[in-house]
């Protein structure tokens, strides 16, 4: 059976997801916006509703190995030895479906999926157990998509270099190095435009509850009735105990 869990409920972010989930490593919606702006211009899912995806063929020469399937998937010009700049075709599905169709696992794996543009090989960093797994909870909700990239930064040990916006640290580490700082200044840029945005609050402002009904004031009618009944009961106690000893009808 084909694989289709790239197409789910592909639910949006709300606003408070943003500082929500970046404050789980100590940083604001800034930051995450960067990554998200640079990775998958701003969108975890395509026009048609599917996870945000580019398939990688030279990933998938590696992922398949030498043999007569790398063979065919070269012959259909799924998967070559080194990147080519340049070489990406404005909508990526079309490949991957032909990728799958030799190897849907390997082709899951040769794919950058959702905000962060994890690749599918990173799956067990993410927190799956397989490539299929991360793609099916993505598809659900961009949501996954942004927790699964902070714990892929977490497992890469990234979460300090974010906090100091050490932007080359995150270039050679996350994007895999080979742009010459290029990415680095993306990043950088997408995190000055985005500071200068006020920033959705966080944490949010707990409820308040309503205002308790204040107690009364005391004014010299009210004391002076408090004191009068008070004296009248005790004449009531004292002709109480009289009437007992006495027998005072």
């Amino acid at each position: 059976m084909t694989f289709t869990g790239y197409k789910g409920a592909a639910k949006r972010l709300d606003d408070i997801d943003l500082p929500r989930i970046g404050a789980t490593i100590g940083v604001g919606e800034d930051e995450i916006h960067a990554f998200m702006d640079v990775e998958a211009s701003g969108a975890g899912f395509d026009a048609e509703g599917r996870v945000k995806m580019l398939f990688e063929p030279h990933i998938f020469w590696k992922e398949l190995g030498p043999g007569k399937t790398r063979d065919l998937a070269a012959s259909k010009g799924l998967a070559y030895e080194k990147w080519k700049p340049g070489a990406y075709p404005r909508e990526s599905y079309t490949r991957l479906s032909a990728a799958m169709a030799i190897n849907e696992t390997a082709a899951l794996r040769s794919a950058s999926w959702g905000l962060g543009q994890i690749m599918g090989f990173n799956h067990v960093a993410a927190g799956y157990a397989t490539p299929q797994d991360m793609v099916t909870d993505f598809a659900a909700d961009e949501d996954n998509q942004l927790e699964a990239m902070i714990r892929f930064i977490t497992a890469k040990g990234l979460a300090a270099a974010i906090r100091a916006h050490d932007w080359q640290k995150i270039e050679t580490v996350y994007n895999g190095g080979g742009h010459g700082g290029a990415y680095a200044v993306k990043m950088a840029a997408a995190y000055d435009r985005w500071r200068k945005i006020k920033d959705t609050p966080w944490p949010q402002t707990a409820p308040q509850e309503p205002p308790k009904p204040e107690t009364p004031p005391v004014t010299q009618n009210s004391a002076g009735r408090g004191i009068a009944a008070a004296v009248m009961a005790i004449a009531a106690a004292v002709a109480a105990v009289v009437a007992y000893f006495f027998g005072v009808k």
